[in-house]
């Protein structure tokens, strides 16, 4: 199973910002690039689909009824001199493949994507569209294919500002013993998709609850979060 190859992990252009200020600290400008919202509702996932004028995903998210992850959007928007509208549209292909993904009626995405970030960003999130589905790997499997065996906690950070979730697929690296560790959709919405791919596609017929990204910080015990599929990195 392979992602496609048009660009799959591909840094895109950035905009230069405007200097003009909404007075929150979100940069607005006239000729500001324009980032379409549109929504997955699915009952027990849902997402948030943020894609470009030429139609190339720059963000998939979770549900943004926290206030902190829509200032997560909007503020990531804003370093790349975007501003956010609705999509006019009832239904794009993202968010047709994203359905489908979420109902196990899809493995792969054939979608034109747009991950913006760092040099070493752009390397970690290549090496993740090689995770097949349905299966995982550890942080420092992952760094170990960049050739930087010693690089885990830099690749968990760079996971970690991931902007296009599901597709570009952080959810499948854990920890070395096979903890479920941190996860922008919170740690439950990592269960609920890894299980997802390991039975198949048959879908879990239970739903997220919102949680912190990550136990640890959070002081929580993820010792229930054991896959134990690894005993080293």
């Amino acid at each position: 199973v392979k992602f496609p190859s048009s660009g799959a992990c591909r840094r895109g252009n950035r905009r230069a910002a405007a200097s003009a200020s909404d007075g929150r600290g979100v940069v607005y400008a006239p000729d500001m690039e324009r980032w379409r919202i549109a929504w997955v509702q699915d009952p027990r996932l849902p997402l948030v689909v943020v894609t470009d004028a030429d139609d190339a995903l720059v963000y998939v998210g979770f549900s943004l009824e926290t206030r902190a992850r829509f200032d997560d959007l909007q503020a990531h928007a804003a370093r790349h001199g975007a501003r956010l509208e609705d999509d006019p549209r009832s239904r794009t292909e993202a968010t047709r493949q994203l359905a489908q993904y979420l109902k196990g009626q899809r493995r792969t995405f054939e979608l034109r994507l747009r991950p913006l970030g760092t040099e070493f960003q752009q390397r970690a999130w290549a090496a993740l569209c090689e995770i097949p589905y349905g299966e995982i790997r550890s942080y420092g499997q992952q760094a170990a294919s960049l050739g930087q065996p010693g690089a885990a906690r830099a690749v968990g950070h760079a996971n970690g500002q991931n902007p296009i979730s599901v597709v570009v697929p952080c959810h499948r690296v854990v920890g070395s013993t096979g903890k479920l560790t941190g996860f922008g959709g919170g740690i439950e919405a990592k269960r609920w998709l890894l299980e997802l791919e390991r039975r198949g596609g048959a879908v879990p017929q239970w739903s997220p609850q919102p949680g912190p990204r990550n136990p640890a910080k959070a002081g929580v015990q993820a010792g229930t979060d054991q896959l134990g599929l690894f005993s080293s990195d």
